[in-house]
Order: structure tokens, then C-alpha cells, then sequence
């Protein structure tokens, strides 16, 4: 191992961390405030199904946001008091996670993105949404926002098997996914994609594919996601009709590290495994130790030495 040869912009990790990247980038440490908007999806609401994917909590993958009743000022005021009691900091990321964050008309989404980044606090827009909820004037708004602050567009794929995105419900089809990642690519917006580790029916190999196929898109994030089973959902049902394997903490640490690996260098990672609602929780159990998952992590890191085994052996 030899630290001196490790690429300048990972900083004291074996990787490109969003924690990392966010110091280069605003000077200081920058927190993300879970904003909801008050929208749905179309996997929900008739539009392509009424159950949404069947991993997905009746949150919408947002357990943590706050209340849409709330205006977005609000919600970013209220966000702020529960950093700040824990954190001394300044500058904050705009996170509209709940739901589909660009399904609703542009001028509904124009007023609350609007209201966000006109906080003096925030230094950037972060916005989950699906690969078919960006049409044109949808596009044409994100890029006009870029140019005053930093968006980032947040695409759900998960997995690029098609196969697998039918048995999930996604609604869309890999060929979607990319046609928004070119588009919003085209407009300077950058893209951070989801991956889930451990969906149903996936290999091992199925998933290194998954993660090599968003290595060569022209994606500047990515969040790695442990597959989560949580009361309430379809997948949950399933899980306690007939358990399926989950990867154990050693597997999925190990595992993880192989797919940092297939990543280019400035890639930033925004996640390497994530947090499931304990009241929600099925399985895996061991997660909720997220102090322990990451240290574990860094192990299976320090393991494989991914300083001279990828980047640097053909020097």
C-alpha cells in the first residue's frame, strides 16, 4: 500500500466519499435536509400501478423527510434545529427524497425548488425522481436552476436487468434509464444513480454487471444500497412466506468493495449501504449497527488494498 500514490481527490479513504467531495467543493462539512414535497408516483397513483415497487415502504423512500404540510421553508427551518443541536454547521444540501420528486406540473415544481435554493443556507439541490418523470419543459426547468446552484438529479434504477426491474414493479425498463441519464448529461446536470445489492434472483455477477454498466454512463454519483425488507411491503410479504438469502454483514461488506472497485476513481460514493426504518425492519437486522456495518467496510477495503490492486497496477 502506498498512500502517495492514491489519486489526491479521494482524501484519507480509499474512495471518492460525498463527505469528501463536499469539503473540495463548499470549503466545509455540508449536511443534506430530507424535504418532501408533497408528491407521488406514478407506480402509485394508477398512472403505471397502485402498490409501487415492492420493496418500497408506504413512505415512498421517505421515512425520514419531514411533512409536506410544512412549506419548504419550514421544512428546511425544522431540518436545520436537528443538525445544529447534534453539529456545528453552516451550509446545507436541499433533498427532495419522498416519492417522485419530478412528477407534479413544472410550475409547482418551479415554486418549491425555487423556494429551496433561494435559502441562504443551501448550497445545493439534490432531487430523487424516476428515469420517466423528466419530460422536456421538466428538463428545461432543472437546467435553468443549475445555473444559479448546484442540482443533482437522483435516478432510482437499482438493477439494469430488465428481468429484475419487471419483478420489482419498477414500471420502467433499463433503456429509460439511460435515455434520462444522456439527457440530463447533455443539459450539465448531474446524475447520481441507486443500485440495490441483494435484490431476488440476482447473482452476484448480475449485480458486478449492474454496477460496471453505471461505470461507463456518464454519471458522476453513486449510491450503493443494501437490499432492505421492511413490514408493510410486497417484498416483505415474501420474505415472510417463504425467506429468501440475504447477504450477512461479512458478505455484503466483502461484496461491497468489489463493486467500489469497478468504479472509476472520481466517482463520488454517496452511500455504501443506507438506513431501513427499525420500526419497518424485517431483515437484515445486523444493519441497524450502521457504525459497525461502515467499520467493517473499511475493512474489507484495507483487505483488498484497492490502492494498487485496481488503479494503480498497470503503472
Amino acid at each position: 500500500m502506498n498512500p502517495d500514490r492514491t489519486p489526491s481527490f479521494w482524501g484519507d479513504k480509499r474512495y471518492f466519499s460525498l463527505d469528501h467531495y463536499l469539503k473540495q467543493t463548499f470549503g466545509e462539512k455540508v449536511y443534506r435536509l430530507s424535504l418532501n414535497g408533497g408528491m407521488t408516483c406514478p407506480n402509485r397513483d394508477g398512472t403505471l400501478g397502485s402498490g409501487g415497487c415492492i420493496f418500497c415502504s408506504a413512505g415512498g423512500s421517505g421515512d425520514f423527510a419531514a411533512a409536506p404540510q410544512l412549506s419548504v421553508t419550514e421544512q428546511i427551518e425544522a431540518a436545520k434545529k436537528r443538525i445544529i443541536a447534534k453539529a456545528d454547521c453552516r451550509k446545507y444540501i436541499a433533498y427532495f427524497q419522498a416519492y417522485t420528486n419530478t412528477y407534479a406540473p413544472v410550475p409547482h415544481l418551479r415554486e418549491i425548488f425555487t423556494e429551496a435554493i433561494a435559502h441562504p443556507d443551501i448550497v445545493a439541490l439534490s432531487i430523487a425522481t424516476r428515469c420517466d418523470c423528466l419530460p422536456d419543459e421538466t428538463l428545461d426547468l432543472l437546467e435553468e436552476l443549475n445555473r444559479k446552484k448546484p442540482v443533482w438529479i437522483e435516478l432510482g434504477l437499482q438493477t439494469m436487468h430488465d428481468d429484475t426491474l419487471r419483478r420489482i414493479r419498477s414500471g420502467f425498463v433499463r433503456r429509460q434509464y439511460e435515455d434520462a441519464v444522456f439527457a440530463l448529461s447533455s443539459r450539465g446536470i448531474p446524475v447520481i444513480t441507486h443500485l440495490i445489492l441483494g435484490l431476488p434472483g440476482e447473482t452476484r455477477d448480475m449485480m458486478r454487471a449492474s454496477v460496471s454498466y453505471v461505470a461507463g454512463l456518464p454519471v458522476q454519483g453513486v449510491k450503493l444500497q443494501l437490499l432492505h425488507v421492511l413490514r408493510g411491503t410486497e417484498l416483505g410479504a415474501q420474505y415472510k412466506a417463504e425467506p429468501f438469502p440475504l447477504f450477512s454483514l461479512e458478505e455484503y461488506c466483502d461484496f461491497v468493495a468489489d463493486c467500489v472497485a469497478l468504479l472509476p476513481p472520481e466517482m463520488v460514493i454517496h452511500r455504501l449501504t443506507g438506513d431501513g426504518p427499525r420500526s419497518l425492519l424485517l431483515a437484515p437486522l445486523w444493519s441497524t449497527d450502521k457504525k459497525r456495518v461502515l467499520n467493517t467496510i473499511q475493512k474489507s477495503f484495507r483487505e483488498r488494498d484497492l490502492w494498487q490492486g485496481k488503479y494503480f497496477q498497470n503503472d
